[in-house]
């Protein structure tokens, strides 16, 4: 889909638009590029990437990559030493360790020139690639200019520099610098990180359903906190719609389980459940009235509490618009679930399953990511000051 010239965005449906616009700016990048992935797969799709960085840096562009090193375990030893050779740095964040593997960063990000960015759901790996109904995971990107851009690669910048999670300094920061919005009433970045405070999506969320009247949500890992849930059923009662686009597939089960277990409350609340069924959904899209979230987090414990993410508020009708137009064309793609049909298949064991899937991921995942949390100062032998999980 193409921007419209009345604003400086541009959104992006699965792989085959994605990759290509993050390559081309790869390309056209003449001083700096910031790379923030998840998972980054070694294969095809990945030594383009790789290869597209280190022709960069070999013509003097300052090339910094930053992965989670969980979500890319896979990449061998040496992969990156192309690029380490041409000038550029790559860091993993949160060196694997059994005393912090729960906090993970979750962000995808790319800042090139600190003038064009890219924000989404979307990793590179090769179940992305296609356009997300006959091929490929459905995702969701956005590329955007202006003033929000400077402040994102801001973001990377200090993520970056505490990528080892050995700086003192990244201590002191975890009670102010994990969680906070970036940005003009209209256009706001939502920074999410594990400590301290509420999450600035959840407090976003909150203020917009409030007042709303047409809420459309399409997320691969749905389990948003008790308040969220009540606030989509008010919703639906005082008259407004509320659309979910959930995964009829997934690479996830346990997740898809637990978020079965909130059917039956959220269709007696009137809000309509539908499953998308081509291929895995992995987007991250939030709709609400005129207001457009997109970004890396999903709607769950895991997203809003414990890992590193990024989310984009926009204040934005024409963006709303467009926004509207890829949730139907994804509700097309999709099959509503019906209160009759769900009632028949929710027997017994299909509930225990569910429950106990909804505990795991409410419960235990929390509760073993902020004992990891709290712990981190006394790792490294810190002196920082210990603060809530």
């Amino acid at each position: 889909m193409q921007a419209q010239a009345h604003h400086p965005h541009q959104w992006l449906r699965a792989g085959n638009q994605i990759f290509p616009a993050l390559l081309n700016a790869i390309a056209a990048a003449q001083q700096s590029i910031c790379l923030e992935i998840y998972i980054f797969t070694p294969g095809p799709l990945g030594d383009r990437f790789r290869m597209a960085l280190v022709t960069a840096a070999e013509r003097g562009v300052l090339v910094r990559v930053l992965l989670d090193a969980v979500g890319s375990m896979s990449l061998p030893a040496g992969y990156w030493e192309p690029l380490h050779n041409a000038g550029g740095e790559v860091r993993q964040f949160n060196p694997i360790n059994l005393n912090r593997l729960w906090i993970r960063n979750h962000r995808k990000l790319l800042v090139c020139d600190r003038r064009v960015a890219f924000v989404g759901g979307f990793n590179i790996a090769p179940e992305y690639e296609g356009d997300g109904v006959k091929h490929g995971w459905c995702d969701v990107g956005l590329k955007l200019s202006g003033p929000l851009v400077a402040p994102l690669a801001d973001s990377f910048d200090d993520l970056f520099e505490r990528a080892d999670f050995h700086h003192k300094h990244f201590m002191r920061l975890r009670r102010t610098g994990n969680k906070k919005r970036v940005g003009r009433a209209n256009e706001q970045i939502l920074l999410i990180g594990p400590g301290r405070g509420a999450s600035p999506l959840k407090y976003a969320l909150k203020a917009d359903l409030a007042q709303a009247g047409r809420v459309q949500i399409m997320m691969a890992y749905f389990l948003p906190p008790r308040q969220f849930r009540r606030d989509l059923r008010r919703v639906a009662r005082r008259g407004g719609q509320v659309q979910l686009i959930l995964a009829g597939r997934t690479d996830v089960p346990l997740s898809k389980l637990a978020t079965q277990s909130l059917y039956r409350r959220f269709l007696r609340g009137k809000i309509e459940i539908n499953e998308y069924q081509p291929q895995i959904l992995h987007a991250k899209l939030i709709i609400v009235d005129d207001v457009v979230y997109v970004g890396s987090s999903n709607l769950d414990p895991r997203s809003m509490h414990i890992n590193y993410e990024l989310m984009l508020r926009f204040e934005s009708s024409a963006l709303a618009a467009e926004a509207r137009e890829i949730f139907a064309e994804s509700m097309a793609q999709s099959r509503r679930v019906t209160a009759g049909e769900w009632l028949k298949a929710n027997t017994f064991w299909n509930r225990l399953k569910r429950r106990w899937a909804h505990f795991l991921l409410t419960k235990i995942d929390p509760y073993l990511a902020r004992r990891q949390w709290r712990a981190l100062p006394k790792l490294r032998g810190f002196s920082g000051r210990k603060s809530a999980g």
